[in-house]
């Protein structure tokens, strides 16, 4: 049986084009993000492709907070930058810092008026995020699967820092046990996948991403969340949004394709198999499909690629696994929303 991380591309792949469930939504989707304390899966962020395609004059790379704060808050006209950008909590010699980064990448106007450094707004910061989706992959969920992920997504929801949480099981071709739905909170959604394809097998409930959240910091081991015996935590909803805005726009610059990075394509061994519109990662020396931690530079089996391989083309520009990089790449981009005509 394929391991999870296979399963996971499978989820990510299904979700790129055929979310959501019940319609169709421009999206961008990639594979665990999240935060310090909690981690996804997959994310699928519901954009709107005319903006999504104006935040591509900031650059393929991610805008950290301290460029999101700048970019977002630089004024139209010149301006001392202290004057034109909010507090920041954080000593101004970090956000000059800051601004001297935008202007490298070319993303701010930035100039010296005697001694003060002024900014100018390059292009405005698009509202292109509409939806955080978080979907946890349990291919084999069966009831203790089921009761050791019911903490994690109790509280997601008390988070309520994604719109909407579901679970990717595989489908087994028999009814949901009845059982699993009860012990999966009823907030969330579960989603069974057979090979390019997804059903619903319990609609999730939208959370309120606005209001404040609880972050759960500790709860009782066993029983379901009961916030008067757990320790927990309030989120301001402004907090909140900014996580949501740096979440989406790091699963702008990674996608879910980026798993290459962790995995040793340039192994004479390492192959790309297609099954149906999914290409997966293969291991010829195993025959099969490996896990991202088990093909490293650790791997027992691992051949690198002989010289010779690397010398096709001119001018040199690398081997199969590079080859293997800019194919993804290229369909990456190719499954990047575009404006509508």
């Amino acid at each position: 049986m394929d391991p999870e991380f296979v399963f996971e591309l499978r989820t990510c792949r299904w979700a790129e084009r055929s979310w959501p469930p019940a319609g169709t939504q421009d999206v961008v989707v990639a594979r665990q993000l999240g935060t310090k304390r909690r981690r996804w899966d997959t994310v699928v962020v519901e954009v709107d492709a005319d903006a999504l395609a104006r935040r591509g004059r900031f650059g393929r790379r991610r805008l950290d907070s301290d460029l999101l704060h700048v970019v977002r808050n630089a004024p139209a006209e010149w301006s001392w930058y202290q004057d034109a950008l909010p507090d920041p909590g954080c000593p101004w010699r970090y956000v000059r810092e800051t601004i001297h980064r935008a202007d490298d990448r070319d993303i701010l106007d930035v100039r010296k008026q005697g001694n003060r450094l002024q900014i100018r707004r390059r292009y405005r910061y698009p509202d292109w995020v509409e939806r955080i989706v978080a979907i946890e992959n349990k291919p084999d969920l069966d009831a203790s699967a089921a009761r050791a992920l019911r903490g994690q997504l109790e509280r997601d929801v008390a988070l309520s820092l994604a719109d909407e949480v579901w679970v990717a099981t595989r489908s087994t071709g028999n009814q949901v046990e009845p059982a699993l739905l009860e012990e999966m909170p009823v907030e969330a959604g579960i989603l069974t996948v057979d090979g390019g394809d997804a059903e619903v097998a319990w609609y999730p409930r939208s959370l309120d991403v606005d209001s404040p959240g609880t972050r759960i910091l500790e709860r009782p081991d066993g029983g379901k969340y009961d916030q008067s015996a757990a320790r927990f935590e309030y989120v301001p909803g402004e907090e909140k949004r900014a996580k949501r805005l740096e979440i989406a726009e790091r699963a702008y610059e990674r996608g879910w394709r980026s798993y290459t990075k962790t995995m040793r394509p340039d192994c004479r061994h390492f192959q790309l198999r297609h099954e149906g519109a999914t290409m997966l990662p293969y291991c010829g020396a195993k025959g099969r499909c490996q896990t991202a931690a088990e093909c490293s530079q650790s791997c027992s089996r691992f051949e690198p690629e002989p010289p010779a391989w690397r010398q096709y083309g001119w001018p040199i520009d690398g081997g199969p696994g590079k080859g293997i990089q800019r194919l993804l790449e290229r369909r990456r981009e190719r499954e990047r929303p575009s404006p509508h005509s």
